[in-house]
């Protein structure tokens, strides 16, 4: 009778650590719970500048009240990238038929920007049918890429042959500069009906903080160096 006892206590206190850990039993994996936290606190985005595919430098998110789409990638990925890529893809010619072209800036950025220089990143984006004028490909300053990686949730495992093993998303970040959802790469439907609720929050009346994306604001906090 007490081996039974004790081992309900262990059963109970298990099942209490479980419902802790997982909120709930709403988030039975590291990336359910990233999403969770995400949905509940939607945190905001610190500002940064990148360089894009052309050489050209720019915030992210993106500046004058549009949505923000961001995936991480690396060029020479031979795998999830590719997949991601073409997802990316897809989700451009939906938002373009559903005439939120202009309201919408879509990033591929590298977690190598030490390889993934312009040219590469021209490359990624030839491959993939990114232009620049909606959808770019860009390479964050070294020094910002431990808190992008962190502050997105995106976790970076060297792997053999140079390569690495990383979790693939897409990220959708409201015009008030805070990110609102995570959606998975091959789920069009998903990221498109994001960036509309995000898009409405902003008609409704939702206000960014003055400045928060200007030149002089980045400059202010650090942000705006030239990447080499």
């Amino acid at each position: 009778m007490r081996a039974w006892t004790a081992s309900l206590a262990v059963l109970v206190l298990g099942a209490a650590v479980l419902w802790r850990a997982t909120d709930g039993l709403e988030a039975l994996t590291t990336e359910g719970a990233r999403r969770l936290a995400v949905a509940r606190a939607a945190p905001v985005v610190p500002p940064r500048i990148v360089q894009a595919m052309d050489g050209g430098r720019e915030p992210l998110p993106a500046a004058e009240g549009r949505a923000t789409l961001v995936e991480f990638i690396y060029t020479t990925c031979p795998t999830i990238c590719q997949a991601a890529g073409a997802g990316m893809a897809a989700l451009r010619d939906r938002l373009v038929a559903a005439g939120l072209a202009g309201r919408v800036r879509m990033f591929s950025v590298s977690f190598d920007p030490e390889t993934d220089d312009p040219p590469r990143l021209a490359d990624y984006g030839d491959r993939h049918g990114a232009d620049g004028r909606i959808w770019t490909a860009a390479r964050p300053d070294a020094a910002d890429l431990p808190g992008m990686l962190d502050g997105f949730g995106i976790t970076v495992i060297p792997g053999p042959a140079g390569g690495y093993e990383h979790n693939a998303a897409i990220l959708v970040i409201g015009p008030d500069g805070r990110l609102r959802a995570i959606a998975d790469i091959d789920d069009i439907d998903a990221a498109l009906a994001a960036a509309r609720r995000v898009l409405r929050r902003r008609a409704a009346g939702a206000s960014r903080r003055p400045g928060w994306f200007s030149p002089t604001a980045l400059r202010s906090a650090g942000r705006w160096r030239p990447i080499r």
